[in-house]
């Protein structure tokens, strides 16, 4: 049943077998522990958006977020240059997935000093290896008026 329930498309029952129930059990406790180890040390939590116009990071490929008729390309409004007439989407400017809270807590800890994001970012780079996700959960630290070794070591103190 357990080959059937993972391979098989029945979602529904994924979370019963052994290995996801393992697996949610694991991220659950790390999870837990990512938010005491910030909260001990006076860290702000933040909620940093999902959805972006701007790539943090400047490297790679985005998944693109739009209400426009992809499956319709022909009823897609274009510009002069031809390009998609954002003005038409929801967003009204071309929207993203996320592939970093950074921008967000680098605004917030100059006002707040201390704080972390930790959620869901993605990467659109087609490169099918089994070293590739394309969404993971990353903790991102940012800390006011700190230099190198205070970063050393915040991250030496979280990995231990």
């Amino acid at each position: 049943m357990r080959f059937v329930c993972l391979n098989a498309g029945i979602a529904h029952l994924r979370a019963r077998t052994n290995a996801i129930g393992a697996v949610a059990r694991v991220r659950s406790s790390l999870a837990y522990s990512t938010h005491k180890f910030f909260c001990d040390r006076g860290f702000v939590y933040l909620n940093s958006p999902i959805l972006t116009a701007s790539d943090a990071e400047g490297a790679g490929e985005l998944f693109q977020v739009t209400t426009l008729p992809v499956t319709k390309p022909e009823d897609i409004k274009t510009t002069d240059s031809g390009e998609a007439d954002f003005a038409e989407d929801f967003f009204e400017k071309p929207t993203f997935l996320t592939v970093s809270g950074q921008l967000s807590a680098e605004s917030y800890a100059t006002a707040l000093s201390d704080v972390y994001t930790f959620g869901p970012t993605f990467r659109a780079e087609n490169s099918n290896t089994s070293r590739h996700l394309a969404e993971f959960w990353m903790v991102e630290p940012e800390m006011a008026f700190a230099d190198l070794q205070d970063d050393m070591a915040n991250a030496e103190a979280y990995v231990k």
